[in-house]
This record gives C-alpha cells, sequence and structure tokens, in this order.
C-alpha cells in the first residue's frame, strides 16, 4: 500500500473524520480479538522491535542494530518474524540462498543475512524453534500488536520526520492502536532522525527512556556520491530514500516511488534500467527493494545499503541489560 498524504502530521480533514467510524471499530475489534489470547513465556528473553504506525519507521535497522550490540556482547540472537508478504507459515528458518522474497517476504531476507532468522505466523513456534536452534536472546521484528509471546523488553521505533502521523487510527490514520495503549507497552522508545513533528512533546508524559539513532548510508553507499542515479523505491516512505540519496551527494536524475512491499515485474524493472541507461545514470534501490528482485536484473540495479547508528550506545545497553542479565542468570543456574 502507499501511505496516504492525509495520513500525514497535520493532515486529516474530511476524509480522516469519514473514516472516523471505521477507526473506531477496528480499534474495538483489534482490542477483543487481543484479549483473547493468552501470551506465552519463551525460555529466553524476547526483545520486541516494533512501532504503532503502518508503513516505514525504521524497525527492521532497529532490530538489526540491536542485533549487533547482542553479539558484540557475546551472546547468539535470532531474528523471529511473521514474514509479511510471502507465502510461507513455518516455523522456517531463513536461507538467503534458498528461499525468495515471494515466499518469506523481503525483511526475512535482511534480517537472514546478519543473524539466524525464524519465520513463524505462530510466534510462540518460532520461538521454540529458535531456542532449539541455539538462541539465546529473540528479537521480534514487528509484533508489538501480537499478544501471543510474552515480551521481556519492547522498544517503539519513531520516525523523526513522521511521528505519529495525523494521530488517528487505521483506516483514518496510520496508528495500529491508540498511543496511550502503545507507549504503555514500551520500555523504551527509539527516536530515528530528528524530532521535527514535535514527537518528545508527546512522548512526555510516559516518562520512557528515549534512545536517539540515525540511519547513515554505508561506506560502498558513499561512492555514489556525485554520480548520476536513477531511483526507485517500494517502502513505507520512499522520499526518505531519495533524501538519503541527496545527502550522500548523488545526483538524482529520477525518482519513482512504488508501493511498500511492492512485487515488481520484469518489465516494470527494465522499463527502469533502460530510462536511467538513456540518461547516463546508474539504476539504484534500496537493500529492501533489492531482495526483492529476479536473479536476472539484481547485477543491473546496485541496491543502497543503510545502518542504524546509535547516538549513545551506553544508554541502549541500559535498556538491554535486563536480558542480559537473565542469560547469565540461566548460565549460571545450568
Amino acid at each position: 500500500m502507499r501511505t496516504p498524504k492525509f495520513w500525514s502530521p497535520g493532515k486529516g480533514g474530511a476524509t480522516a473524520n469519514l473514516l472516523a467510524p471505521v477507526a473506531w471499530s477496528y480499534s474495538v475489534l483489534s482490542q477483543m480479538q487481543r484479549a483473547s489470547i493468552t501470551p506465552q513465556q519463551a525460555n529466553v528473553p524476547v526483545i520486541c522491535v516494533g512501532n504503532l504506525i503502518a508503513g516505514g519507521a525504521g524497525k527492521t535497522p532497529t532490530a538489526m542494530a540491536v542485533a549487533k550490540l547482542i553479539r558484540e556482547g557475546g551472546h547468539t540472537a535470532h531474528f523471529l518474524t511473521r514474514g509479511y508478504g510471502g507465502s510461507e507459515h513455518g516455523p522456517l528458518r531463513i536461507d538467503p540462498k534458498q528461499h525468495s522474497a515471494r515466499k518469506v517476504g523481503d525483511e526475512p531476507l535482511l534480517l537472514a543475512r546478519r543473524a539466524p532468522t525464524w519465520l513463524s505466523r505462530d510466534r510462540p513456534a518460532g520461538a521454540r524453534a529458535a531456542i532449539a536452534d541455539g538462541a539465546e536472546i529473540i528479537i521480534m521484528d514487528d509484533g508489538l500488536q501480537n499478544r501471543s509471546l510474552v515480551k521481556d523488553i519492547s522498544l517503539i521505533v519513531i520516525d523523526g520526520g513522521f511521528g505519529f502521523g495525523n494521530g488517528r487510527q487505521i483506516p483514518a490514520g496510520p496508528l495500529r492502536e491508540s498511543i496511550a495503549r502503545g507507549l504503555a507497552q514500551a520500555d523504551a522508545v527509539v527516536l530515528v532522525g530528528p524530532d521535527e513533528v514535535d514527537v518528545c512533546n508527546i512522548l512526555a508524559p510516559y516518562s520512557l527512556p528515549l534512545l536517539r539513532a540515525e540511519i547513515t548510508p554505508s561506506l560502498q553507499a558513499h561512492k555514489l556520491r556525485e554520480r548520476a542515479v536513477f531511483a526507485f523505491a517500494g517502502i513505507g516512505r520512499p522520499e526518505k530514500f531519495f533524501h538519503t540519496l541527496e545527502a550522500i551527494g548523488c545526483k538524482v536524475i529520477g525518482r519513482v516511488p512504488f508501493p511498500d512491499h511492492h512485487r515488481y515485474s520484469p518489465d516494470e524493472i527494465m522499463d527502469l534500467i533502460e530510462n536511467a541507461g538513456a540518461q547516463g545514470a546508474i539504476t539504484v534501490t534500496t537493500e529492501k527493494d533489492w531482495v526483492r528482485l529476479s536473479e536476472e536484473v539484481k547485477p543491473m540495479v546496485q541496491p543502497v545499503v543503510v545502518r542504524l547508528e546509535w547516538q549513545d550506545p551506553d544508554a541502549v545497553h541500559k535498556v538491554l541489560e535486563p536480558a542480559f542479565a537473565s542469560i547469565s542468570r540461566a548460565t549460571y543456574n545450568d
């Protein structure tokens, strides 16, 4: 889906008002469904990296950055995901060399390039499979609204340029649940990028630890500086990718947005590549889009890899400390 313009901060108006009764019904049904579920406790700590809105907030880069900290601490983390956009139900350990985005979704393929990754629509079953495979900590990429598994630590990721959008719930706005209900589940908030929409004022009454971070291009991406690029992206907010290219110093001569998780046809990609070639440009896209491309066209498109960097890694360690302590206690007891 494409993020509707009226979901943006400061927007709403007649369309959002018209959809308000539907949003209320959606909220009530969601609460009833969640209330009917009894969460199961895993035998290892579960860290949930989620968000309150539909669309991109930076949760997958955040999950990968959390995994990096855990790995540097000497522990083994496995990712657990539902595999949005894929046909598999799992539990299934993702193999990037074997599985396609059509089967497992794009984000699981990205995660599996960094750490062992399990796809499972049944989260408790996925957790059990990960633990049997040696996971000391489970990182749930998304799943804040999924009540089937107890979370030991929940991080809510917020895009500093979008915040909570217009502050309304789906479909009147981007919120999956109310701000108050969502933040009540959080142990900390990860604010990605500068606070351009007064997120901090909204967060002030909740007294949650605020972990600031930035999405930064990789060293490889910086080699595109001053190069002519023709960019396309099918993510929650494609303009973020186009802004990243500008920040690198690319000459962006074409920018084509697609809906989030868009499945590209061969004709679409070849048209993009031909347009780029006609203008002497390199065809570029996000890493998340690149994994959805067919093997035949991947060599003709350059992925721009980004990573999340913490402003204060020590503050993140402090939030994650209960999970590390839980591992230490389990090891001592064994």
